[in-house]
């Protein structure tokens, strides 16, 4: 028998379950790149239910407990005497989600001896350090591409809202007003501008397929170029880094994971080369930015513009700066976490599981860490500090 530990995010205020929006989800065959979607044995829940909260239990009780498993879920995961300290000590398996992550620190590791799978239900494993993961051989995976248009569709979506002047303006008519001036003020038009992803993969692709028919100039930064093929189809312009691309652009998008290269990437020195009142848009980690640097980017004009649904810690804490900084579109971390995206991440979540404990191979798209090395996604995604 395993111990499975899940951290999820707190039910709705109103009370679990909420009713469901619609009869049904969309029937989707296969991801664009054609990988399969999430195939475990069967799914204990209805597609388009909230899984992703405490009672939701990305509907895994009755798989677990059927086959003699301990599931404990909780949300309380911060602090020493938290509910996930307390049960992390005995757990072999532990789940968490980007949206409201465990983090796995070396501490953490080192005090769970039992520990040998950190699962992410969803996309983006840097709340595990990966170096400790290495070190303790623990086997690292997430649910990889189950989330990516999700998250891709939330960036076009924030790139639109800031562009246009959309979030204002809403509140606005929402007030009773009737302010044309002042809604135009910073409104503009997408058309003609030039817009970069920092990361191609599978979310900047996506961004910059979506954004191909709003006729803008499309650049791109990635540690590995994309075909030939895919840069003429898109017109797209490839700069070696992002200190080369930003320059030259009016939208610049963040699609990369969490990793020593390029944590605090957008820091004071890279913001002031960016066009002023260029965009910004980071649904990537909330440490690629630099807290303050934005901060003040946004006071000064040189960013017309910042939205995101990433911060560090998760959940922030209500005097974060991003919080009351001008001219933002900031919200909780939602982008990945669409009731769509929950069918897909819960059914991949217990793909793995059904993989890990009857002892047969993930995977190759699902392993971040394994055999105490990056390995697959990881190994094409992640670097550490090792």
């Amino acid at each position: 028998m395993a111990k499975v530990l899940c951290v999820l995010y707190p039910d709705p205020a109103g009370g679990y379950p909420p009713p469901l929006v619609r009869d049904g989800l969309p029937h989707l065959e296969r991801y664009p790149d054609g990988q399969t979607l999430p195939t475990p044995s069967a799914i204990d829940f209805t597609p388009g239910a909230l899984l992703g909260s405490v009672s939701g239990e990305l509907g895994l009780r009755r798989f677990l407990e059927g086959a003699g498993h301990e599931l404990v879920v909780t949300s309380d995961k911060d602090g020493e005497d938290s509910e996930f300290d307390r049960h992390l000590v005995d757990a072999d398996v532990v789940i968490s989600q980007p949206f409201w992550p465990a983090y796995l620190t070396p501490e953490r590791i080192a005090k769970a001896k039992n520990l040998k799978l950190a699962l992410t239900a969803g996309i983006g494993s840097d709340h595990v350090d990966l170096d400790a993961a290495i070190e303790a051989g623990v086997t690292v995976a997430e649910v990889t591409y189950c989330n990516s248009i999700s998250v891709a569709e939330h960036v076009v979506m924030m790139i639109l809202s800031l562009v246009r002047n959309y979030l204002p303006s809403n509140r606005i008519a929402s007030e009773g007003g009737w302010d044309i001036a002042d809604c135009t003020a910073r409104a503009f038009d997408v058309e003609g501008m030039d817009v970069g992803t920092v990361a191609a993969g599978r979310i900047g692709l996506a961004v910059l397929r979506r954004l191909a028919p709003f006729d803008v100039r499309l650049h791109y930064t990635d540690r590995h170029r994309l075909p030939a093929q895919t840069e003429k189809e898109l017109n797209l312009t490839f700069h070696e880094s992002a200190a080369d691309m930003v320059p030259h652009c009016d939208v610049v998008t963040v699609n990369a994971p969490l990793h020593p290269e390029t944590r605090g990437l957008f820091n004071n020195q890279l913001l002031s080369t960016m066009r002023r009142g260029a965009y910004l848009i980071n649904t990537a980690r909330g440490l690629i930015a630099d807290r303050d640097a934005i901060v003040r980017a946004l006071e000064s004009g040189q960013l017309a513009g910042y939205a995101g649904d990433v911060w560090y810690p998760q959940p922030a804490p209500a005097d974060h700066p991003w919080r009351t900084m001008p001219h933002h579109g900031m919200t909780p971390h939602i982008s990945g976490s669409t009731l769509s995206a929950q069918a897909r991440y819960a059914a991949g979540t217990r793909e793995i599981l059904e993989s890990f404990f009857a002892g047969t191979a993930l995977r190759d798209e699902y392993l971040i860490v394994d055999g105490g090395k990056l390995a697959g996604a990881g190994a094409h995604s992640y670097s550490t500090s090792s």
